[in-house]
Formats: C-alpha cells, structure tokens, sequence
C-alpha cells in the first residue's frame, strides 16, 4: 500500500472516530438532561426501552473505537491492508467498505464457513 493510500485511510478513520465519539458525548448529554417524569407505566417503559436500545448501540459503537485505533496503529507500523491469517494484501475495495478489517476477503470467507460449521454440530 502506497503513502497516499495510508494517509486516506488515515483520514477515513480518524473521521469515524470522531463521529462516533461525536454521537457518545450526544447520548450522554441526551441521558443526562432527562428529567422526564413519566405518569404512565407505558410510557416510562418505552422511554427505558429506548435508553437500552441507545446504550447497546454505543456499545457496539465503542468496540468498534477499539478496532479504529487497532487499524491506526497498523497504519503506524506498516501492517494495515495485509492480512493477519494468509500475509496477502487486502483489497482496496474490502478495506474501503470495512476499514478496520484484519482478514482479506477468502480468509474472512473461510473463517465465518468454519464459525457456521461449528455452529452447526
């Protein structure tokens, strides 16, 4: 992978970085500033529903943060776009649709037939 395309991805995900932090600090103001005071039961499950469904999101969101600084710093050290199971390149296409990918798409391919095969006993 050439330094132009080390520095776009750089960009792509310092960029999700912040959206998704942007999003986190929205939610915490969001919950913080509640003072609602729900006279229906329903209501109130509703609103709790909601803050559950909120808090699972961002906690998928905050795993994914792990992954964006893990993919930065294989930017840093020169091992972003190779895969971690075969040594080949990934494609550019793979890397722009999921940038924080380890696996090219056959090794990512065997290991989910692998996961389904287990899955499956």
């Amino acid at each position: 992978m050439d330094q132009k395309d080390r520095d776009y991805f750089r960009k792509k995900l310092d960029e999700m970085s912040q959206q998704l932090l942007s999003e986190a600090e929205k939610t915490i103001h969001e919950m913080t500033d509640h003072s609602d005071s729900y006279p229906d039961p329903t209501d109130r499950a509703t609103a709790e529903s909601d803050r559950s469904f909120e808090l699972r999101i961002r906690d998928r969101e905050r795993k994914l943060l792990v992954k964006i600084k893990e993919a930065l710093a294989r930017i840093d050290d020169d091992t972003y776009g190779i895969c971690e199971a075969c040594g080949d390149d990934i494609s550019l296409k793979r890397l722009e649709a999921r940038p924080v990918t380890t696996l090219c798409i056959a090794c990512k391919t065997a290991q989910e037939s692998q996961e389904k095969a287990q899955q499956g006993r």
